[in-house]
């Protein structure tokens, strides 16, 4: 298996379908793939589409990433044909199996995040029903690096206070969510 191919295994196919394009173009899909690659004379920039699910009370769904310390939303890159609308939808079932039909998502815009990928965000009030989280389940997988064998993406779920964002979110996803009124 090439490095391409190992990174296409660990990442998303939109990107990975990017990277290869800009590969075309004259930089490795390797390089793409980490927001190295050129397309014409700009950096290729992925857009990872996700949802805030906010309970009335103030408090935000987290789902845990694997193999990790950090939480973070569900959320995902956009696939070739999808609005982003579309993608935080999926991502949000896939990674957590909940649906919601799509007049309740809010768009709340494009966000800067890394220098190769922004954030299309939106937000859905949870209902007041949605207290436990032990139905929650991620469908979506990852190939391990140890074993090969499928990994779910998100193990774990909770409800999160602002105050403590920072605790539990990678840096930026904590900044960009703090700066945000929910």
């Amino acid at each position: 298996m090439s490095q391409d191919e190992r990174l296409y295994a660990v990442g998303h196919t939109a990107f990975f379908i990017e990277a290869r394009h800009t590969a075309a173009r004259g930089a490795s899909a390797a390089n793409a793939l980490r927001g190295q690659g050129r397309q014409g004379d700009r950096m290729a920039i992925a857009t990872s589409c996700g949802t805030l699910v906010i309970k009335k009370r103030g408090t935000i769904l987290l789902c845990h990433v694997t193999g990790t310390q950090h939480w973070d939303i569900p959320k995902g890159l956009l696939d070739p044909g999808e609005t982003a609308l579309e993608a935080a939808v999926r991502e949000l079932r896939e990674e957590t199996g909940l649906e919601f039909s799509e007049d309740r998502f809010i768009d709340l815009g494009l966000f800067s995040y890394r220098r190769d990928k922004r954030l299309h965000l939106f937000r859905v009030d949870a209902p007041d029903d949605l207290d436990d989280l032990g139905h929650l389940i991620c469908t979506s997988h990852f190939m391990h690096h140890v074993t090969g064998e499928p990994t779910p993406e998100m193990d774990g779920f909770c409800w999160a206070m602002r105050d403590e964002l920072r605790t539990l979110c990678w840096p930026r996803m904590a900044g960009v969510l703090l700066g945000l009124d929910w």
